[in-house]
C-alpha cells in the first residue's frame, strides 16, 4: 500500500499550481526613446512634405505647435526637430509612470 508511508499530517495536494503573471509594466525609458524617434521622424516627412508640395503645406500648424520655430532655416529646423523629440518624453515621462502605478494598483485589488 503507497498510501500507508504518508503521515497524516501532510495535506493532499490538487492540481498544478500555475504560474502568476507579473505585472504588465511600460519601461519609461523605452517608451520616451520610441516617442520621441516616432515624433521626430514624423517632423522630418512633414517638413518634407512641406517643401515638396508647398500648396499644402502645414507649417502655420509647426509655427503655434513648436515655440521659437520658423520656416525654414537649418538653426529653426533642428530646433523643431529637438522640440518634437522632447514632447516625445514628455508624453513618456508622464504617461508611463500613470500606467504603470494604475496597472499595478489594479492588478493587486483583482487578486485580492
Amino acid at each position: 500500500m503507497p498510501d500507508a508511508d504518508v503521515p497524516s499530517t501532510t495535506k493532499p495536494r490538487y492540481g498544478t499550481r500555475l504560474p502568476v503573471q507579473a505585472t504588465p509594466r511600460i519601461p519609461v525609458i523605452a517608451l520616451g526613446m520610441s516617442l520621441g524617434l516616432f515624433l521626430a521622424v514624423t517632423f522630418i516627412l512633414c517638413v518634407g512634405f512641406d517643401l515638396l508640395f508647398p500648396d499644402q503645406a502645414m507649417y502655420e500648424s509647426w509655427l503655434r505647435l513648436l515655440p521659437g520655430f520658423t520656416w525654414l532655416s537649418w538653426p529653426s529646423f533642428f530646433l523643431g526637430l529637438a522640440e518634437s523629440f522632447g514632447y516625445g518624453w514628455y508624453v513618456a515621462l508622464v504617461f508611463g509612470p500613470l500606467y504603470n502605478f494604475f496597472v499595478t494598483r489594479l492588478n493587486r485589488h483583482s487578486r485580492a
